[in-house]
């Protein structure tokens, strides 16, 4: 396991919170869900007909000793999930029947415990597509304090010791924002670094990344990047960040006494915001693919609890590592 992995894995265990994995009909998930709770990562609450989890558990010889399954069709607290998703979405025209419709499956009843406080955070889509594990978490749980944007981070452990944590940098937007406006911009940037905090346990050093460094090109799309990093300035002022800067100068340190002399963030930077998704998303697959870095997430964030999504195609330890990420976004909250 990589020494990052392993620290994430570890300071989850320090404070392990109640995890739901509301897709208990995939058998990976009943898998990871053991692992989880031996490996003492978190607390995990399993959605579906108990008779039925329990006869799949014995089938796929999974022990579910210790692991909570609730009844998302009948159980004490579904009322108390209807009236909250009716009363956060009656304003956009939620009925009380559509509150209860929308529950019936199972990620958005997940993702109302998580609102109600019945759960911490919540793991979805090794079945689901991503757009339902989105919208249940803005619907049931619903966005920062502060923040309007739902993005997306990734974890990317490089094999370059020098970069961020250990090698570990965090992308983003990775997932979420196809041409995210300014004010989305500054958002997702004061939500990576609060990511940054919690998952790297450091200081956030924020680099606003264009074709641009200070000037050295001009341009409608560098004056959206260095209007992003004021508007975060303004909203986190004590936030320690810089734009626009190029990669080369936002993280290699004699690049960044050359084009960035005054910076306190340049050639130092621990997370990376790209422009758009375009440069996100290929960014992080360039860096994975042919830099032999390992990519964990992308991981959701700007909400008021954590959700996270997976990748319909992911393994048994992609849904017990994300698990223990959510564990412990949910213990930094």
């Amino acid at each position: 396991m990589n020494s990052v992995v392993e620290k994430i894995a570890q300071r989850a265990k320090q404070a392990p919170k109640r995890i739901v994995l509301p897709e208990s009909d995939d058998p990976r998930v009943l898998h990871a869900a053991e692992k989880i709770v031996r490996e003492g990562y978190c607390q995990i609450v399993l959605l579906g007909q108990p008779d039925k989890v329990r006869t799949a558990a014995i089938s796929e010889g999974v022990d579910l000793t210790d692991i909570e399954i609730v009844d998302h069709l009948d159980n004490p607290h579904r009322e108390e999930c209807v009236q909250l998703l009716y009363q956060k979405r009656k304003d956009r025209g939620l009925t009380i029947d559509g509150a209860n419709e929308l529950l019936n499956h199972p990620v958005y009843y997940g993702g109302a415990m998580v609102g109600a406080g019945l759960a911490d955070g919540m793991v979805a889509g090794s079945i689901c597509p991503t757009r339902d594990t989105v919208r249940s978490a803005i619907f049931g749980v619903g966005l920062a304090e502060g923040n309007k944007t739902v993005s997306a981070c990734s974890i990317m452990v490089t094999i370059v010791p020098e970069v961020g944590v250990d090698g570990a940098v965090i992308f983003a937007d990775t997932g979420v924002l196809p041409r995210p406006t300014v004010e989305q911009l500054s958002d997702i940037a004061v939500a990576s670094a609060c990511s940054c905090r919690v998952l790297l346990d450091t200081e956030p050093l924020v680099a606003m990344l264009s074709y641009s460094t200070k000037g050295s090109a001009a341009g409608r799309e560098v004056d959206r990047i260095i209007d992003a990093t004021e508007l975060a300035k303004k909203k986190a002022p004590d936030l320690k960040i810089d734009g626009e800067l190029q990669l080369d100068a936002a993280i290699v340190p004699a690049v960044a006494q050359r084009k960035a002399p005054n910076s306190e963030v340049a050639g130092r930077a621990n997370t990376l915001i790209f422009p758009d998704l375009n440069a996100g998303n290929i960014g992080y697959k360039l860096v994975e693919r042919l830099g032999k870095a390992t990519a964990l997430g992308p991981l959701l964030q700007g909400l008021a609890k954590p959700v996270n999504d997976l990748s319909r195609g992911c393994s048994v330890e992609d849904i017990v590592l994300i698990s223990a990420i959510t564990s412990l976004q949910a213990a930094g909250a």
